[in-house]
């Protein structure tokens, strides 16, 4: 059993653990609970009734949150020509190409989002096991790999977040910030929870949802009713 702090230990005992709540009371549990010295990021943990090993049981994309993650994120774009000068002047806060790469390879990961152009997937496809560790890898299924780059940019500035299943068929996802109103965290959570529900897998038999918690940086997770995940 991991140890847990003074803190933490106190808020595990302000409600019922074993308890389930509907979403806006396990909202308000969280920020009541969130007392750290900055503000604390609220993530949701959702288990699924998937199998990870199959690959027509996976589940990745992205979504973007109604009232942002409450976040300024670095933008990176591979581009060349006008798409370059599109990202520029869209607000990326990095623009380049091969140069950019030479950097990267040298250790610098100074950024929150890589976008790509189709075109420019070769040149970045020679740092992909750079990349793809940290998540930083431009992807057509998260809306990174595009033409568009306005739009792309426009999105992660405006809140986007890619979500994912993992070896344990969790999905995590920040959902924002203590701060927000639970209004606000609420339009969040019901737009990732609608995006999970609607890109459900044919494969998937049984129960979709297994359980769904709710937490912030520094307690522990609240249970949300999966029987009305959306609180309706």
């Amino acid at each position: 059993m991991p140890k847990h702090g003074k803190k933490y230990t106190d808020i595990a005992k302000s409600y019922d653990l074993t308890k389930v709540y509907e979403v806006e009371e396990a909202l308000n549990i969280v920020k009541n609970n969130a007392k750290a010295k900055f503000d604390e990021t609220v993530e949701v943990a959702i288990r699924l009734n998937l199998d990870p090993r199959q690959s027509d049981q996976q589940i990745r994309g992205a979504v973007v949150l109604p009232n942002g993650t409450g976040v300024e994120r670095k933008v990176l774009v591979f581009a060349k020509g006008e798409k370059a000068k599109e990202a520029e002047a869209a607000g990326a806060e990095f623009v380049g190409a091969e140069e950019l790469v030479t950097k990267i390879q040298g250790g610098w990961f100074d950024f929150d989002v890589a976008i790509a152009t189709p075109d420019m997937m070769g040149v970045v496809g020679k740092i992909g096991r750079l990349l793809g560790p940290k998540g930083l890898m431009p992807n057509p299924k998260t809306g990174t790999v595009t033409m568009d780059v306005t739009k792309a940019i426009a999105e992660v500035k405006a809140g986007k977040i890619e979500y994912r299943l993992d070896k344990a068929a969790n999905v995590h996802a920040r959902i924002g910030k203590a701060s927000f109103t639970t209004e606000q965290l609420m339009g969040n959570y019901a737009a990732l929870v609608e995006t999970i529900i609607k890109v459900k897998p044919a494969a998937a038999k049984g129960t979709y949802i297994k359980n769904i918690a709710v937490s912030s940086t520094m307690s522990p997770g609240v249970k949300i009713n999966t029987l009305k995940p959306l609180g309706k």
